[in-house]
């Protein structure tokens, strides 16, 4: 399941066009926790860094994550 998809399922609506994560629609920042990126937006650099992601494919490495919606 996509943060995305979670996200709707708890009934919040965040920011997302392409759900595919090429579009950075939905680019958020994430406060704590460790991201697994699945999108073809961000760039390695970015990625290493942690602290973005987009939600629309991507998912938690961990128990948590922490976004700043």
């Amino acid at each position: 399941e996509s943060l995305l998809e979670a996200l709707e399922r708890k009934g919040l609506a965040p920011d997302c066009l392409c759900r595919g994560g090429a579009c950075g629609v939905c680019l958020t920042s994430v406060l704590e926790g460790e991201p697994d990126h699945r999108d073809h937006f961000l760039s390695a650099a970015d990625k290493a860094q942690g602290r973005l992601i987009m939600p629309c494919v991507s998912r938690s490495r961990g128990p948590s994550l922490v976004l700043d919606l």
